[in-house]
């Protein structure tokens, strides 16, 4: 998911793009089998260490497109980062993410809708359909109350790590979805340069 979204900004904005950090806090799916993980602090100095790099070079804006919902510690990282620089911001804000279902026409919303549902599976038709196996339009399986998710992990509300209706999916809402989240990006950009002459020198996503 971030990869898809990354792309697509850096196509639509005058942004650089660094390589995706593609293991980070999955825990709640250490049930299935392949999952792998890192702790909160490791992702947390994996950013730091990036940001300071990035900062040695110059570079004074920093946004993290963030794809997995696990990776609470990435607030924190934003939220301290953005004092002493490079201002960092986290993306996409969960504003983003409704606008994106609202502008698809989708059913369902962020809670009910929570994994491999209709909107990430929507996504994945669109960009990357050869990802998507067939079965996806009899695999809907809801699970709205999950108060132990943390504690027991995901394992405690499906067998199949779907939390959600993929049966809605549709590549048409995917593109639809993948449009709103590139145009909302401009109010972050917005935020992020403010009046700085020389911003696209220094943009990194």
């Amino acid at each position: 998911m971030a990869c898809i979204i990354a792309q697509a900004i850096t196509d639509a904005y005058p942004v650089r793009s660094l390589p995706p950090v593609t293991v980070s806090c999955s825990h709640e799916h250490h049930a299935w089998p392949g999952t792998v993980s890192i702790s909160s602090p490791t992702l947390y100095s994996v950013i730091n260490d990036i940001r300071h790099s990035l900062r040695q070079s110059g570079i004074t804006r920093l946004v993290l497109v963030n794809g997995h919902g696990g990776n609470y510690v990435l607030r924190n990282v934003v939220q301290e980062a953005s004092v002493e620089g490079p201002v960092m911001a986290l993306y996409p804000p969960s504003s983003a993410w409704q606008r994106a279902r609202t502008a698809a026409n989708m059913t369902t919303d962020d809670h009910t809708d929570m994994h491999a549902g209709e909107l990430e599976t929507s996504i994945l038709l669109y960009a990357c359909p050869e990802l998507v196996r067939d079965g996806y339009q009899d695999a809907d399986h809801t699970a709205d109350d999950r108060p132990g998710l943390l504690t027991g992990g995901m394992q405690a509300y499906t067998k199949t790590g779907i939390i959600g209706r993929p049966s809605l999916a549709t590549a048409a809402k995917g593109k639809a979805a993948i449009t709103s989240l590139v145009e909302s990006f401009a109010s972050c950009l917005d935020l992020m340069t403010g009046d700085d002459q020389d911003r696209d020198l220094r943009r990194v996503l």
